[in-house]
């Protein structure tokens, strides 16, 4: 059972926790509310204490046993254990016990270790000291003390206990400051507000006084959402409710900051706070890999009992003629014979037989079942014999490699952000082979192919346009030189509406302003006359601001619920702060109603175009319209402005609405939506304003690499299609003879979805018949290639199920025309519909290996569904990387984290699987033809020190590391050609035919080592002194040669040497002469038995031997050497032929020639790489988008016969 189940029943049915109910009702200070108010009903639950660990000093040894024999591999090893404990078998239970003992074991002190960490921790959280008020005073006691309805202390720069509801605060105007760095890693301050009745009470003494209720919902592990409302009681009239939201919730874990102190009462405690709900990690993702791996054991498996199965049936055919089963030495007498019998029909004889009968059988009558258990018996004995070919050392080896592969992604300087201070993160090391096997690159637009560093550029009002420093009021500003003027100066009635918009986005918004040069906000308002530092969760929040202020009008401060504003003549404008409709991004906007000095009450809303333009009625639409669409071409973010007036009684009812609205406990989200609806209409368009959003630095190198590399890139974003567009011509997504197709929602109502998609399908497969992995990438610049526009509402209906049930058949085809489009961008993306199209994907016929890639929380849901998710560390908060497998600082890493971090991880780990399984087929198929030579009496062929010492020991270190240190091919050479990434596609490496190759190259060199040796022995070998070779040395011959083929062959496909693995690989063959000399050299006290004394000794001082010896590994080595030059030779990969130009040394040239470029003063001495393309950057028309402008373009591209700027 679940541990968090049995949990959960004892919270509810023990503990007291009404789980069964959506809310909880809380006494703040655990003060009974007036008489005749509500009955008061004392509830219990859990305490303050934070419990991480996983096991206790009790169940450490049991839980952690289960969990490690869940494997399947320790449980197929333990069953193996203890049929050698019930039965005689031909080996010592030691040889497989003792490896899994081994591994059980280091498992265990690694597991304990961490979890003895964590108490260590726990400890240390749940007994830091707490200040609450208790009779007016202050009580100082432990954190894990805490309880719910306690009313807590807390000051400056401490953490907040528990999940507290705020009361009040020592700042005048009842807000306060924290940081939730180590919540969601976003380390900016947010604003939070005090309940509006509680905010006035600063001692302890009013607080204690305080009557209220809290009613709220069930703990649930939502940081960012909240339900709630507080019942303040007062002269027993009746209560006064206020809604509670995520704004009045101080989370545990977050930290005070610029605020002396707060008091606010504790909700949630100890496990059930929204912090501790977040422990639970995420669902477990396997990498491809490991599925071929474990689809290999289970193919071995079936190898291990089929030779188990023959081996038993061959005994008793063997047995069946007369004598057969006596040596010929040793004949029983007929009274003998007959006894054995007897014995064998009944299992009393034989204690162990015994008890596997009673355990199996049960006691009674078993004559008549007497020969199949004889058999099955034997059956296990022979399973036991061979169950070596199961290399349970390989999971050990595979879990160090990755653990200890990890550290060169985090170790690497190439990958470190200077200018953030960022390095790469590992959050999982589970699925490092992963990144070399992608096929397709999910990733977001905003904050990973851009900054996410938004600068104001243009803001449009009825028409006229208005640049910062270039254009203002229709007047050309000094210093603009070198700028056209864009319109006409706007007349005088237009005078009214330009300062109404300037006023809109001065008060629209969520921004907080600091007057600390200290604070950790965005950035410094740039007015030099100001120290003020603009704070928000929004980057375009504070360009806009800024930019506005760069215009004349500067947003001052927030106080006593009263906005300032700096106009134009140096005035100071307050405008009452009386709501705030908060921005969604299923909204796409937000609205703030305030009222001016002189009484007026105005909505102002702000938003994209899509969601403001529906509801405008009044202003010049297609004016800003035109001006919106040119600057989303050029790659600007765009955002409208509207407004509208309210009279008191229409605002009277929207106070009403909201009201109703904020104090729902249920649906409350879905009651809000509902109101904002009704209250954002009719309004009148002022504006809009244009950001931009600049490429991040090699941001378009990364995606020409990658497509170069064969993998398709799909660009995901909520913006909309002009803007995504144009960022996607600047970063080569999309070419210049990029045929763009559209699946939009206006081509839908054009014609049905059912003819746009039939129309597309006709155009892909007609122009570029079925483009494959092969030649999409790498796309030359003449080569007809198609690109895919997709928007939300259409996917919408793609995804939507038709009439009879079913929408395969429109996903079908969608993913047809997504397969043979070399580029697809998706904008208009909700984050649920981004984590949809990656799911499409993963789960189409192919099934390929897909990555996602984003910096907001809005990116979560994709980054968790694809197979690999990738956080960039941006300027949105860290949840993205909290909940990736990897982390990394800029967009342009992703090249090197795949092209050299994945192929070399994959190449690796893929030697590895395919080595393991090489040598243990190497290990014991000749055990298995030794079987055929001894009678099938279950003798080993090697001794138990070998069978135990094999894989722990002699050839363990050499593959381990192997697959740490192998570099097939040089980094920078990875690097510098991305198509070599294609030769490793498809888990190529881990497929059937060179996985059967490796099996047959195992089974050849076990004939090799066998029959070698045996045909050797078969002339009567003897030594110096007249002494005939025995069985031990007949296998130790065969282990002999078998030790150092197996680690010359790992030699021979080393590329990479060091000093370390030179030490490794040879010491290994070192350690293996020195341990036999040591081991047959000496008796040992503890042994029962001496057969491999001198065993070794006499071997080597025969000449015969060493000459077999060097021989057999020479023939066993032969076939793949000779595989490898014919390979080479006739079919080269891409690989094997750089491999080839490295070893006659003409890769130096494109090398020397760069040095020589370098240190040449020449400005036509540059070399742009031997795979660069020089071509210049133009931007072909979009269809349905206006044509009639000039459109910039990055990085010395041309437009309009004029150059441009680098800079811009």
């Amino acid at each position: 059972m679940d541990c968090s189940l049995v949990r959960t029943l004892v919270h509810r049915y023990c503990a007291g926790e009404e789980n069964c109910v959506d809310s909880r009702t809380i006494y703040v200070g655990h003060r009974e509310p007036p008489p005749g108010a509500e009955a008061y009903i004392p509830q219990r639950h859990p305490d303050n204490r934070i419990v991480s660990s996983k096991y206790t000093f009790w169940n450490f040894i049991p839980k952690n046993l289960f969990e490690q024999f869940r494997r399947i591999a320790n449980f197929y090893f333990l069953i193996i254990f203890l049929v050698q404990l019930i039965i005689d078998t031909p080996t010592s239970p030691v040889t497989s016990g003792l490896p899994l003992f081994f591994v059980i074991t280091v498992t265990a002190i690694k597991q304990g270790y961490e979890d003895w960490l964590r108490h260590k921790a726990d400890n240390a959280m749940n007994q830091c000291p707490v200040h609450f008020i208790q009779h007016g005073k202050l009580v100082r006691k432990q954190s894990r003390k805490l309880r719910v309805g306690d009313i807590v202390m807390v000051k400056e720069d401490e953490t907040f206990p528990c999940d507290l509801i705020f009361l009040s605060s020592s700042r005048g105007d009842g807000t306060c400051h924290v940081t939730t760095a180590s919540l969601d890693g976003e380390s900016s301050h947010k604003t939070h507000y005090a309940v509006q009745d509680t905010k006035g009470f600063h001692t302890e003494e009013d607080i204690d006084g305080l009557h209220a209720t809290i009613e709220c919902e069930q703990p649930q592990p939502d940081l960012y959402k909240f339900v709630g409302r507080i019942n303040v009681y007062s002269d027993r009239n009746d209560p006064v409710v206020r809604p509670l939201g995520s704004e009045n919730l101080l989370l545990r874990g977050a930290t005070l900051k610029n605020t002396e102190k707060i008091f606010g009462v504790a909700i949630y405690t100890g496990m059930e706070t929204k912090m501790a709900l977040n422990y639970q990690s995420k669902s477990q993702k396997r990498s491809a890999v490991e599925k071929s791996m474990n689809v290999f054991l289970i193919v071995y498996l079936c190898i291990l009992v089929s030779k188990a199965l023959i081996n038993t049936i061959l005994k008793y055919v063997w047995q069946s003629e007369p004598f057969r089963d006596e040596p010929w030495y040793n004949h029983k007498t007929e009274s003998e014979r007959q006894r054995n019998l007897i014995t064998l029909a009944r299992p009393e004889g034989n204690a162990k037989c015994q008890i596997f009968v009673v355990l199996v059988m049960g006691r009674g009558n078993h004559a008549g079942l007497s020969q199949f258990l004889r058999a099955f018996t034997d059956f296990l004995a022979f399973m036991v014999l061979f169950n070596y070919i199961i290399p349970v050392s390989m999971y050990v080896t595979v879990e160090m490699q990755k653990f200890l592969g990890s550290y060169f992604i985090t170790w690497d300087e190439d990958m470190f952000d200077e200018d953030t201070g960022e390095g790469p993160l590992v959050n999982t090391s589970d699925l490092n082979e992963e990144l070399g096997q992608v096929e397709y690159v999910f990733t977001d637009k905003t904050g990973t192919l851009t900054e996410n560093n938004m600068e104001f550029k243009e803001c449009c009002i009825e028409g006229h346009v208005y640049v910062p420093h270039a254009v203002c009021n229709g007047q050309v500003l000094p210093n603009a030189s070198g700028i056209d003027m864009i319109d006409s100066s706007p007349g005088a009635g237009a005078r009214e509406r330009e300062e109404l918009f300037f006023r809109a986005l001065c008060l629209c918004h969520t921004i907080q302003v600091k007057d600390d040069d200290d604070v950790d906000g965005p950035r410094k308002s740039p007015d030099s006359g100001k120290s003020c530092v603009y704070i928000s969760s929004s980057p375009d929040e504070v360009a806009l601001v800024e930019g506005i202020q760069r215009l004349g009008f500067t947003y001052l401060r927030l106080k006593e619920n009263y906005m300032e504003i700096l106009n134009r003549e140096n005035g100071v404008e307050r405008f009452e702060l009386l709501e705030i409709l908060s921005f969604d991004s299923v909204r796409r906007r937000m609205s703030v109603i305030v009222r001016s000095a002189t009484g007026e009450i105005y909505l102002f809303c702000k938003g994209a175009d899509s969601s403001i333009f529906p509801r405008v009625i009044e202003g010049k639409v297609d004016q800003i319209r035109s001006r919106v669409e040119r600057n989303a071409v050029e790659g600007l973010r765009t955002l409208c402005v509207a407004y509208k007036r309210l009279i008191p009684e229409e605002y009277e009812g929207v106070c009403t609405l909201l009201q109703a609205a904020k104090v729902a406990l249920q649906d409350r989200e879905k009651k809000l939506a509902e109101a904002y609806e009704q209250i954002e209409k009719d309004l009148i368009l002022l504006g809009a304003t244009a950001v931009e959003d600049r490429l991040q630095e090699k941001a378009a190198d990364t995606i020409e690499a990658l497509q170069k590399a064969g993998i398709k890139v799909w660009v995901l974003t909520g913006d909309k299609m002009e803007t995504a567009a144009a960022t996607c011509y600047a970063c080569k997504l999309f070419r210049r003879n990029t045929q763009l197709l559209e699946l939009t929602t206006k081509k839908i109502e054009e014609q049905s979805l059912h003819d746009v998609l039939f129309e597309l399908s006709k155009t892909v497969l007609r122009h570029s018949g079925s483009l494959t992995r092969d030649n999409f990438s790498g796309l030359s610049a003449d080569m007809q290639d198609h690109g895919l526009i997709i928007d939300g509402a259409a996917l919408s209906l793609i995804m939507k199920p038709r009439e009879d049930g079913s929408c395969g058949n429109y996903r079908e085809l969608f993913l047809e025309i997504c397969r043979n489009c070399s580029a697809v961008l998706c904008c208009r993306m909700a984050p649920l519909q981004k984590a949809q199209i990656v799911k499409l994907i993963k789960l189409s016929k192919e099934h390929p290996i897909t990555l996602a890639i984003g910096d907001g929380a809005n990116d979560v849901s994709m980054i968790l569904e694809a197979h690999v998710g990738i956080g960039v560390i941006g300027k949105e908060g860290r949840q993205a990387a909290r909940n990736s497998d990897y982390a990394i600082p800029k967009f342009k890493h992703l090249k090197k984290m795949l092209l050299v971090h994945g192929h070399l991880y994959y190449i690796r780990i893929s030697e590895l699987v395919q080595y393991f399984f090489y040598k243990n087929v190497c290990f014991i198929f000749p055990q298995f033809l030794y079987q055929f030579f001894c009678g099938f009496s279950q003798q080993t062929l090697y001794d138990t020190a070998y069978l135990t010492l094999y894989n722990i020991s002699f050839t363990s270190l050499p593959i381990l590391l192997y697959s740490l240190m192998e570099q097939h091919v040089s980094i920078d050479t990875l690097r510098r050609d991305p198509s070599l990434y294609r030769d490793i596609a498809k888990n190529a490496l881990l497929r059937w035919r060179v996985f059967i190759y490796w099996t047959f190259l195992g089974v050849f060199d076990a004939l090799v080592f066998f029959f070698g040796a045996y045909f050797m022995f078969e002339n009567t070998t003897v030594t110096s002194n007249g002494q005939i070779f025995g069985n031990w040395t007949f296998g130790t011959l065969v282990f002999t040669v078998m030790v150092f083929t197996v680690t010359l062959k790992l030699a021979l496909d080393t590329h990479y040497w060091t000093w370390i693995n030179h030490f490794v690989i040879w010491g290994s063959l070192l350690f293996y002469v020195v341990f036999s000399l040591l081991w047959g050299g000496i008796i040992w006290p503890f042994l029962s038995y001496q057969r491999m004394y001198f065993v070794f000794i006499q071997m080597l001082s025969s000449g015969p031997a060493w000459l077999v010896i060097i021989l057999l590994i020479t023939v066993s080595l032969l076939p793949d050497v000779l595989k490898k030059v014919l390979c080479r030779q006739l079919w080269p990969s891409a690989t094997e032929k750089v491999q080839s130009t490295r070893v006659h040394g003409q890769s130096r040239l494109p090398e020397l020639t760069l040095l020589a470029c370098r240190r040449s003063s020449s400005p036509w001495a540059t070399w742009p790489g031997p795979h660069a393309k020089q071509e210049p950057l133009s931007w072909p028309p979009l269809s349905s988008l206006p044509h009639s402008h000039s459109v910039p373009v990055p990085h010395g591209g041309t437009t309009g016969g004029q150059a441009i700027s680098p800079d811009l």
